[in-house]
């Protein structure tokens, strides 16, 4: 509940700074317009952004790695008991 008390207190504010560029006409009508557009290009944008340096920094775990394997090779050990075929290694 508290994070749509935030977003909708953004959307409040981002929508009376807009408003407010429009009645006060310090940016031309033309492109005040338009600024709602550039806004949602610009979160967009940056939300590419982040996904890129999220996945350029994304952290290996060797730990994980190994105990990944040894999870593979116990399922694949249980399997072989229970009469599945799970192909080769």
């Amino acid at each position: 509940m508290k994070h749509i008390l935030k977003i909708m207190g953004l959307l409040v504010a981002i929508s009376a700074i807009w408003i407010g560029l429009i009645e006060t006409s310090v940016i031309p009508r033309s492109f005040t317009w338009l600024l709602p557009v550039y806004l949602i290009v610009s979160l967009g944008c940056y939300g590419l952004l982040m996904v890129g340096v999220g996945l350029m920094l994304f952290p290996t775990c060797p730990q994980e790695a190994v105990l990944l394997q040894k999870d593979i090779r116990e399922a694949r050990e249980f399997l072989k008991d229970k009469g599945v075929d799970v192909g080769s290694d």
